[in-house]
């Protein structure tokens, strides 16, 4: 597994701790910006990680910014992306379950380090149910960015 990782400004700590997480974890991953806590726009840096993962470069992915909304906007405008927005666990581990999300959304502003880090252990530990679910995942339209 490999993860696309991507936030802006606001979720530029956050994301700089969940890469030393990643890190010393062993879980291979592509940091595709922002760099710094210097004001940005979070499109730029989805958009990238969005490519990664419609590509197969990446498998999954983690996103932030202030809020989550923005940026998983941003995610979904995407090919066979299915972004979801988690501050708890079980939210995140019913976006793996049930809508089989490739990308954990999480909002930067708004939960605190470790809430983060346990979500992204959710995350990445759950399984796609499928059945009825799938059904549902393929009524979902696909367009092209």
């Amino acid at each position: 597994m490999k993860l696309a990782l991507c936030s802006d400004h606001a979720g530029y700590e956050l994301k700089s701790i969940i890469e030393g997480y990643l890190q010393a974890n062993g879980i291979d991953y592509t940091d595709f910006g922002t760099f710094s806590a210097e004001s940005c726009d979070y499109p730029d840096f989805a958009h990238a990680a969005a490519e990664a993962i419609e590509k197969g470069e990446c498998s999954m992915g983690i996103a932030m910014c202030g809020s989550g909304n923005g940026i998983a906007m941003t995610l979904n405008k995407h090919q066979q992306i299915r972004a979801a927005l988690c501050w708890t666990n079980e939210l995140a581990a019913l976006a793996r379950q049930h809508n089989n999300a490739n990308v954990l959304v999480l909002p930067a502003r708004f939960i605190e380090p470790a809430t983060a880090l346990a979500l992204v252990d959710t995350f990445l530990s759950t399984d796609f149910e499928g059945g009825r679910h799938q059904r549902r995942i393929d009524k979902i339209p696909v367009k092209n960015c």
